[in-house]
């Protein structure tokens, strides 16, 4: 299926708008040409910012039941759709059709779930009788909304992770200005036009495309900005965090995602969902497996059938209902995943199987005895490359698992609760994966890291709460 070659345009004040210069969006598959979008400078960022600037108020006045219809319709519009979103993510992105159907259906639980969370932005009574002196006393607090979140979205899920931004912003009353990937903008633009079709306020929501060397500075520094919400790398996200000022932060920051399989494990379960954890996406995932810990009785099995399941899988046409795997975001990228790897293999690490680059292509690759200081036992591959390490028990797996500078999820495969809940201690990280990968998250959950894994926590209802600030009311009543 083609996509129609129109040229795209921006949402700003609820109008589409146009740029004197285009970004052409690519197929990382073949290289072929599926849109353009208008590349925004950074003289028509300020202006977006003047209109968005507009929608503070309007948003914030919108009534719950408001926000709630409008976030119902356009989770029905993208369900109504999600054959035509979900080609249009395996198009512009790396998924295949198959992984870009879950991503359209998980973006319409996320709309949905912020509609129902609307509903719950409370706040409580206060007993300000408690302190001697205030017997004549009461009142309570309330949240409301902080004004306008600028939002800076990734390319591995590039509609569900916009829903994750819009849909809190919208449902706490917020204004946002939405800079989705460069690479992979039309799901962003796609689902604007949802929120346009379904009645959103003009102004509410503005959608910005362009290159951010040259309008992110602009975005994230300006003074009317309240928040700034990141998903990507950790060094954009520090530069942001230098750049933004006096300013609420949201940061999810990627991961080295560690697994830990005792002996006691289900090793069919632990191959099963390590492999899946490690390969969704291309590996192009916060989540993905990265580094699995073996303890050494189950070591040699359970290698052997994980590297079995992988070399099993597909690799080949996005679009294709039979495909397991397709290319990464980007020919510079799979080049990059090839210099780590050949990083390793020249310090000793032993090739298990894949290796093998083709264009934008990276084959599941699974390596062994990885020394420490190669780039992909220190840092995010963002790739399909999965490494395995033999332990002689929990204390050295644990140790390991947290040895890098990340700590966003973790998974450990065992049938003993109390070695489980050893791990759900000691491990750094914001979530641990107890019988499943790292490589699991629902939309309603909190989700975010620690270390450099991030700062704040996603997931609607958490969301909503960085997205909002509490106001002290008191009444002194008279003696």
């Amino acid at each position: 299926m083609k996509t129609q070659k129109i040229g795209q345009k921006m949402y700003i004040g609820g109008e589409w708008v146009g740029s004197a210069k285009v970004i052409d969006v690519l197929d990382p598959q073949d290289n072929s040409l599926i849109d353009t979008v208008p590349a925004c400078s950074a003289e028509e960022m300020l202006e977006a910012i003047e209109q968005a600037k507009i929608g503070v108020a309007i948003a914030a006045g919108m009534s719950v039941h408001e926000r709630v219809s409008i976030l119902n319709r356009v989770a029905q519009i993208v369900e109504d759709r999600r054959e035509e979103f979900a080609v249009t993510i395996a198009r512009e992105g790396c998924k295949t059709i198959r992984e870009a159907r879950k991503e359209a259906l998980r973006c319409v639980q996320t709309l949905r779930i912020s509609a129902e969370e609307a509903r719950r932005i409370q706040g409580e009574t206060l007993a300000f009788d408690q302190m001697p002196g205030s017997e004549n006393r009461v009142g309570y607090f309330y949240r409301f909304p902080i004004g306008l979140i600028a939002a800076i979205t990734p390319f591995n899920d590039p509609l569900n992770l916009v829903a994750h931004k819009i849909g809190p912003a919208i449902a706490a009353g917020n204004a946002m200005i939405l800079k989705p990937a460069t690479a992979t903008p039309l799901s962003a633009l796609k689902l604007a036009e949802a929120f346009h079709e379904a009645g959103l306020p003009a102004h509410v929501l503005t959608v910005v495309t362009g290159y951010a060397s040259e309008i992110c500075d602009v975005l994230v520094s300006h003074p009317a900005v309240r928040m700034v919400s990141f998903t990507g790398g950790l060094c954009a996200g520090q530069a942001i965090t230098q750049k933004a000022g006096l300013k609420k932060l949201g940061m999810e920051l990627g991961s080295n995602s560690p697994v830990i399989v005792l002996a006691d494990a289900d090793l069919h379960n632990a191959v099963e969902a390590t492999v899946s954890g490690a390969f969704w996406a291309a590996g192009q995932n916060c989540l993905g497996v990265q580094r699995v810990y073996v303890e050494e009785p189950v070591f040699d099995e359970f290698a052997d059938v994980f590297v079995k399941r992988t070399q099993a899988y597909v690799v080949g046409d996005k679009l294709s209902e039979d495909t397991d795997m397709g290319p990464l975001i980007s020919e510079k990228e799979a080049m990059r995943v090839e210099q780590w790897v050949n990083e390793a293999l020249d310090k000793g690490a032993v090739l298990l199987c894949g290796g093998i680059r083709s264009g934008a292509f990276y084959s599941p690759t699974v390596l062994t005895d990885v020394p420490a200081d190669c780039q992909l036992a220190r840092e995010e591959v963002f790739g399909p490359v999965v490494l395995l390490y033999r332990v002689p028990d929990l204390d050295a797996a644990i140790q390991h698992a947290n040895s890098v500078n990340y700590g966003l999820q973790a998974g450990i495969f065992t049938n003993d609760i109390n070695k489980a809940f050893d791990a759900i201690k000691r491990i750094d990280a914001g979530g641990i994966m107890i019988n499943d990968s790292s490589d699991y998250r629902i939309d309603a959950m909190p989700f975010g890291g620690v270390k450099g894994s991030g700062l704040g926590r996603e997931g609607v209802k958490f969301a909503i709460q960085e997205m909002t600030e509490p106001k002290v009311v008191c009444f002194k009543l008279p003696v």
